[in-house]
């Protein structure tokens, strides 16, 4: 899979996502077991191919790298890559790409009696209420986040 850098901003990098390429890769579709080993050699024929897997809207996926721990309780940390997709609708308690005041920021979307707020997922941060004053977009819902171990 081929990224082209589009723009990098002090909270976060974005990339096109290219769809055209293929890369299957084998695939062990029946689980991989933490416990006691399983005879995983009997499944290595399938394949997978993460275009396929991760990108359901190639027209609207977008890829961005996390900077920052605002949401590290959530498991997205500094580094990770983040896949979102601008064609879904938002909803309440989902994980999104906004933009606010000129900035870009990942956080979970709460609605709550009319208002919506941006929560973190890290105490040191404090939730972001969103009022009319602000110029605010809902940018993209990630979908996928995918971290280096």
């Amino acid at each position: 899979m081929k990224l082209k850098h589009l723009k990098s901003l002090p909270q976060i990098d974005f990339y096109t996502a290219d769809t055209t390429t293929t890369l299957e890769l084998p695939f062990v579709d029946e689980g991989i077991a933490a416990g006691f080993p399983s005879p995983a050699q009997d499944y290595m024929d399938l394949t997978l191919d993460l275009n396929k897997e991760l990108i359901k809207h190639p027209s609207a996926t977008f890829y961005g790298r996390v900077k920052g721990m605002s949401m590290k309780d959530a498991g997205i940390e500094d580094g990770d890559i983040l896949v979102i997709d601008r064609s879904l609708e938002y909803r309440n308690n989902m994980t999104a790409v906004c933009f606010i005041d000129g900035e870009f920021t990942v956080k979970k979307l709460k609605l709550e009696n009319g208002k919506v707020f941006l929560m973190p997922a890290n105490d040191e941060f404090e939730p972001i209420e969103i009022t009319e004053d602000n110029e605010f977009v809902v940018w993209g819902i990630v979908t996928y986040v995918i971290k280096k171990v």
